[in-house]
């Protein structure tokens, strides 16, 4: 009787397998026999993970994907992983959502995993945790691949060869970039995003990397051996939870009920995601201390790295030093100063005199 009940489990779950997977190859419309074959073909110690992405991936990508470009994204995600000292920590939910997929959104489908493997797997193969190798990534990836941070780029969503050809990138292209190169070399990596900060000052993009839990880093913004260390904390700390708008999401490509938002498609709600603004949304700033962001500009309008000096009561000074363009358009040098003082802020023959109310942005022009 116990062996009729297995044999009657075991076949039930084929028939409902089938009958699951039907239903994506129906999805697939003509591309169909492209899904079909990827199932059939892909070893048996990899089916779990390529059936899970043919139930993930977005439907645009059933009808166009090939059966080649998809066994060769899982042999090549499931290899990436094999090879890392690290194998073992990682969750299988964890391998089919953050180092399975060869997207993030709704960038450009590129086949980057054995260029990039090849190209940073050298970089990290001394690294005992996913958390020093994202490190190192970040810190060396971008001059290597010759990518800067521009608003000049070709537009918001490049994938990682568009970025690459282009020479430049948003923090959006850069971080899908470093997600897919922390992929290739068996790091779990997700996207991160909020469409605006809580005043109003714009949107901004970031990653998160897997060792033990979720960290962030920006990219392209490396700060030495560490993450959960970025320009953006105090703005972040402000974000409002289950605001699509004013909200911190992590895109994922299980099934959700939130999806994330682009602002660079405003209305599409094709990608999902987590809201994970709890995690960043911290009460660490002082309602007394003010955050001050000063800008200095030349005379073309270019944010431009000048010496600033500020000047207050009793004596006080701070020196730094302001950002150009090759940071976010969002990060700049910022000072917390304490309500109800006056301040003098200088830099290139320019000066303001503030009264600190509200945050603000403070705007210098050099004159010389």
């Amino acid at each position: 009787m116990k062996t009729i009940i297995i044999l009657t489990i075991f076949c039930f779950g084929i028939i409902a397998q089938a009958k699951d997977i039907d239903r994506y190859l129906s999805l697939a419309g003509g591309n169909g026999v492209e899904i079909e074959r990827a199932i059939e073909e892909v070893s048996s110690d990899q089916s779990k993970g390529m059936l899970w992405l043919i139930r993930h991936m977005p439907q645009d990508d059933l009808k166009t994907l090939s059966a080649e470009f998809l066994l060769e994204n899982c042999s090549l995600a499931y290899e990436s992983l094999e090879n890392t000292p690290w194998q073992s920590s990682i969750p299988e939910e964890i391998f089919f959502d953050a180092i399975l997929p060869y997207a993030n959104l709704n960038e450009k489908r590129d086949n980057w995993r054995s260029a990039f493997n090849k190209k940073f797997f050298p970089l990290i193969k001394s690294s005992s945790s996913a958390y020093e190798a994202a490190t190192l990534l970040n810190k060396k990836i971008f001059n290597e691949l010759g990518v800067i941070y521009s608003t000049k780029r070709p537009k918001a969503d490049q994938s990682p060869f568009e970025s690459i050809e282009a020479g430049m990138a948003s923090c959006t292209g850069l971080s899908i970039l470093l997600i897919d190169a922390c992929r290739s070399v068996g790091i779990p990596a997700r996207f991160i995003g909020t469409p605006m900060w809580y005043n109003d000052s714009g949107n901004h993009s970031w990653v998160e990397i897997w060792d033990d839990g979720w960290n962030f880093t920006g990219a392209a913004e490396p700060t030495e051996d560490k993450l959960n260390s970025v320009w953006f904390s105090e703005l972040a700390s402000k974000a409002i939870k289950g605001d699509m708008k004013y909200g911190i999401f992590a895109v994922t490509w299980n099934n959700t009920n939130n999806y994330f938002p682009m602002d660079w498609l405003p209305g599409v709600q094709t990608y999902r995601s987590f809201d994970v603004t709890s995690r960043y949304a911290t009460k660490t700033v002082e309602y007394s201390m003010v955050p001050i962001r000063i800008k200095v500009i030349n005379r073309y309008g270019q944010r431009e790295s000048a010496d600033v000096v500020i000047k207050g009561q009793e004596n006080f000074i701070f020196k730094g030093k302001s950002k150009d363009e090759t940071f976010d358009s969002n990060d700049h040098l910022t000072v917390m100063l304490p309500q109800g003082q006056v301040f003098t802020i200088e830099s290139g023959g320019d000066a303001k005199v503030l009264n600190v109310k509200s945050e603000q942005l403070i705007s210098l022009r050099l004159t010389n």
